[in-house]
């Protein structure tokens, strides 16, 4: 598996007017020129103003939640440290609302940013830049005047991004010209990236209200990962903090970027659908079009519940890799290679794992992890074997969580196989990742098996995808052996991944289980029915994926080559995933 996670988010149609009123709050004009200005780095309170003696200044607003932001700060990093020598000012603003002076400064220390960064009470610099997102960058010369505003480069956006090095470097090429004293080819760009948090005016009172209509959407929809030490940048549990992000909210709800959902509503039906409902989205626009009322407390909802630590609950047992690992600042030549950890848990009997949670250490450096049972009838691992996987987790995979009577079998002796796949990320980093495990009970009725779909040919390297391929499509097939249930699907393939279909085939009969017409990488997700799905004796699971290799594919990392199977991002694979159950004697 493959691929990190970045900023994700439900598409809606809606009033211009309603737009129009709260997008009002990101426009500002478009100056030529910026005059001097006076701000504080909260790392040590010392004073920056914004001087014409350097040969060029590159004025950059960030943010300290914002994935985008967040991905830029080592090729910031590194920029300074090439340009500052000849020459160069850099100074980052942070013109957040919710970002407080301690967590800029919190935030600068932590990814080591080299130059200083300003906060910016109440926007007021960011308004005469007329800056709208973070990060963008606008570059002055001696006479403060802008010859240069918008992205870092083409590297990361909505969607996607591009592995190893941008295809058009639009800081570098303003900045060379400017120092080549030439006018500057490209002047603006389009940005990436979160809408600053200016200061809103809201308003006091209103049929719609954050405590009685809009908290109880949010705890349904977003919470669960938007909330304090989750994978959502920012938490969405407070009102100031969600009245901070209302412009970003907007635009990835409108956009259909969140909440992330990719299944084809024409086919299934699901447990997990984290699609937000036409109710759901109207309440949403009809509050921030009446300019955001907060509400009486007494109306708001009791505060969603969630388990402390681990979402399966307190396990009955925590298993760590048996040694910590230092994953490097960055990524070697030909990357970080899967590291395989083989831990003895000491069951000296069977055990019946009813919920397994895979836990990183070092979130921002752990990709993914694949926690394998090893029984001692084997010397060698089957990855291949149904049943080989325990649990695992992936940016958007969610734990083992099973019904009552549904376990899966961990034998007497076992040992337990972490599969860790790293991505470096500037700074190095010590991971240990644990899992956490839930028994049954009781002895279960069914047993839990995770099978892997593949095309044989293509894992076995006989099969490659052609180089420039826009819609290269690839097929697979499983036999199921006895009476089953299917219990979720996670579709799995790498930078080149386009679509991915499930189908069931039984005398004669097709029938469309899952459809993921619009692949992300960057989001594996798993999806799970609402009912189990009877998979009869000689029935036949079809998967039917489509590879992007073309030049318009911004994941891809090189279009002019065929393409085989392997372990890292810029490999491919073709993995359909399923959960099936089946009943026991």
């Amino acid at each position: 598996m493959s691929s990190r996670l970045v900023s994700r988010v439900v598409m809606v149609c809606m009033a211009m007017t309603g737009f129009m009123a709260l997008a009002d709050r990101t426009k500002a004009p478009v100056p030529t020129k910026v005059e001097s200005f006076s701000l504080r780095d909260p790392r040590d309170d010392s004073e920056h103003r914004l001087a014409g003696e350097q040969k060029a200044t590159v004025v950059v607003f960030l943010g300290t939640q914002c994935p985008i932001n967040n991905d830029y700060l080592p090729e910031l990093a590194r920029l300074h440290k090439e340009y500052a020598p000849r020459g160069v000012r850099f100074l980052g603003i942070n013109a957040n609302r919710q970002d407080t002076p301690a967590e800029v400064a919190a935030h600068a220390k932590r990814a080591a940013v080299p130059f200083a960064v300003l906060k910016d009470p109440g926007a007021k610099i960011a308004d005469r830049f007329g800056a709208k997102r973070t990060p963008e960058a606008f570059v002055l010369n001696p006479k403060g005047e802008i010859v240069y505003r918008g992205r870092i480069d083409d590297q990361f956006g909505i969607g996607y991004r591009r592995p190893g090095k941008p295809t058009r470097r639009d800081l570098v090429e303003a900045l060379n010209d400017v120092l080549a004293s030439k006018a500057v080819r490209v002047a603006s760009t389009e940005v990436a990236g979160c809408y600053i948090g200016r200061p809103a005016s809201v308003k006091a009172e209103g049929k719609v209200t954050f405590t009685r209509n809009v908290l109880p959407v949010l705890q349904r929809n977003c919470q669960e990962c938007h909330r304090p030490g989750q994978i959502g940048p920012m938490s969405l549990t407070a009102y100031d903090d969600v009245v901070s992000w209302a412009d970003t909210i907007r635009e990835v709800v409108n956009e259909g970027r969140m909440p992330p959902w990719y299944a084809d509503p024409k086919h299934g039906e699901w447990a997990n659908d984290k699609r937000l409902n036409e109710k759901d989205k109207k309440t949403l626009l009809a509050w921030l079009d009446a300019g955001m009322p907060q509400g009486d407390d007494a109306d708001a909802p009791a505060p969603r519940v969630f388990p402390e630590g681990w979402m399966i609950g307190k396990p009955d047992q925590i298993i760590p890799m048996p040694e910590s690992f230092t994953v490097p600042a960055e990524t070697p030549p030909g990357g970080v290679p899967y590291k395989n950890f083989v831990v003895d848990p000491g069951f000296k009997e069977d055990v019946w794992v009813q919920a397994a949670e895979a836990r990183p250490g070092s979130p921002e450096v752990v990709h993914h992890i694949l926690v394998f049972i090893l029984p001692p009838t084997k010397k060698f691992l089957d990855p291949g074997a149904p049943d080989a996987v325990l649990c695992g987790m992936a940016p958007g995979d969610m734990p083992l969580m099973l019904q009552e009577g549904y376990a899966k079998k961990v034998p007497a002796g076992s040992k337990l196989i972490f599969q860790m796949h790293y991505t470096p990320n500037g700074k190095e980093q010590k991971d240990r990742s644990s899992i956490g495990l839930v028994f049954a009970k009781k002895k279960p009725t069914h047993r839990v098996f995770t099978f892997p779909v593949h095309n044989e040919l293509f894992r076995v390297r006989l099969l490659g995808i052609p180089a420039g391929a826009e819609n290269f499509e690839m097929t697979a097939n499983h036999t199921i052996r006895r009476d089953a249930e299917l219990l979720a699907f996670m579709p799995h393939m790498h930078l080149r991944g386009k679509s991915f279909r499930y189908e069931l085939h039984h005398n004669g009969k097709k029938e469309v289980l899952l459809n993921v017409p619009q692949y992300n990488f960057n989001w594996q997700s798993v999806y799970r029915p609402k009912k189990p799905i009877t998979l009869p004796a000689g029935a036949k699971i079809h998967c039917v994926a489509h590879f992007d290799n073309s030049a318009k594919n911004p994941n891809n990392p090189d279009p002019s080559k065929r393409i085989l199977w392997g372990d890292q991002t810029w490999e491919e694979m073709m993995v359909g995933w399923y959960d099936y159950a089946e009943k026991l004697p």
